[in-house]
């Protein structure tokens, strides 16, 4: 049986620090020297090598990080050169005790003694395409941010020189009013043409690449697992195609609280005995699920119980009789759930938020083809 020694790297964007763990059974663990080099996966490879010649060739190697800056550029180079890797989630890694004194050595070993303890749980590795897939779509919510930023500039700069608009904002109406504007200084004139160029240049592109999203999800690989997703309310092409590129095989969560659990939509817990103590999210996993969900949600908890629209059923035109009654049975839930939380007095956020759990629920219903469960 060949030995196996487990190397923690903390890595950055300029070095990386190693530390390698051979456990004993029976005895004390061995820790080989930590080490910090360039961020270059050369010298990893050297690193490993220069493992071998000190303890000799019947020794297995597996290397890990957390997962970070780098993403999954340093495991796929690893990979490509016969070396074993995984990448760490941060949020379930073994905890230091005692005072948190941190340096990239120690955070090497405890890395290392993650992994030859098991004390935590690895991060999916997507397809090249997904992973592809997935940085279009976040590109298009860093340009989404960026024009909400701008609109707040735009209300800031009326605001500040008198000028508050009473009606609903960024309507035709909302828009024509800021172009009408007179103004007594002309350079103030010009400081909201300015804005209102750059408002329409953003819009602009928004709306090509959100073309370009639904040219994506009718690829092969896609279409029929968006067309699914997209029976439910609140959840459109981007939202599907954005949960089936970042999570990849649903089959991996047992059931959907675990998913739910992995977009940190389940609420944090601090119990001791008898007493339970509940708090707000988790939110450990993947954030921007998370916020597309929550998305997702304030779109549901409008609109009456039962109701489907004329764009809902569009959406669901050509999926089986199965699929489609269970979505609605899932849309009649969530909006009927909202209703009785709000009439309950609970805070409109608290409400939106067990919505956005619970959709998490049923799109991994449909992702692993559990439509036939009964929905309460």
């Amino acid at each position: 049986m060949k030995r196996i020694v487990y190397i923690g790297m903390d890595v950055h964007s300029t070095n990386f620090t190693f530390c390698s763990l051979e456990p004993k059974l029976g005895g004390e663990n061995k820790f080989f020297g930590c080490m910090q080099s360039e961020a270059d996966v050369k010298n990893v490879l050297k690193y490993i090598e220069g493992l071998k010649k000190e303890l000799g060739d019947d020794v297995e190697f597996l290397c890990g990080y957390e997962a970070g800056c780098l993403g999954f550029s340093l495991y796929h180079q690893l990979k490509k050169q016969g070396v074993e890797c995984v990448i760490l989630a941060p949020s379930t890694m073994m905890a230091s005790k005692g005072k948190r004194i941190k340096t990239d050595a120690r955070d090497a070993k405890r890395i290392a003694q993650c992994l030859a303890y098991g004390t935590y749980s690895s991060v999916h590795i997507p397809s090249s395409d997904d992973d592809a897939v997935k940085e279009y779509i976040r590109m298009r919510d860093d340009h989404k941010i960026a024009l909400k930023k701008l609109k707040q500039q735009i209300n800031a700069l009326c605001l500040r020189n008198g000028r508050q608009y009473t009606g609903t904002k960024w309507t035709l109406t909302h828009l024509r009013w800021l172009r009408d504007m007179d103004w007594q200084e002309a350079v103030l004139k010009e400081t909201l043409q300015e804005y209102l160029m750059t408002f329409e240049q953003m819009t602009n592109k928004l709306e090509a690449l959100d073309r370009r999203i639904e040219e994506l999800a009718q690829g092969a690989k896609y279409k029929e697992r968006v067309k699914k997703l997209v029976c439910l309310l609140g959840v459109k092409t981007r939202t599907a195609l954005a949960s089936i590129v970042e999570v990849g095989d649903f089959c991996r969560f047992e059931k959907g609280s675990t998913y739910a659990a992995y977009l940190g939509l389940t609420p944090g817990e601090s119990s001791s005995g008898d007493t339970v103590r509940r708090g707000g999210l988790s939110k450990a996993g993947n954030a921007h699920l998370r916020t597309l969900y929550i998305e997702a949600a304030q779109g549901i908890c409008k609109g009456r119980i039962g109701h489907k629209s004329k764009e809902l059923q569009a959406r669901q035109a050509g999926n089986s009789q199965e699929v489609i009654a269970y979505a609605d049975r899932a849309n009649e839930r969530l909006r009927r759930k909202y209703y009785r939380l709000i009439q309950r007095e609970k805070r409109r956020n608290v409400a939106v938020t067990a919505i956005a759990r619970e959709l998490a629920c049923f799109i991994w219903g449909l992702m692993t083809n559990h439509t036939e469960r009964r929905i309460a």
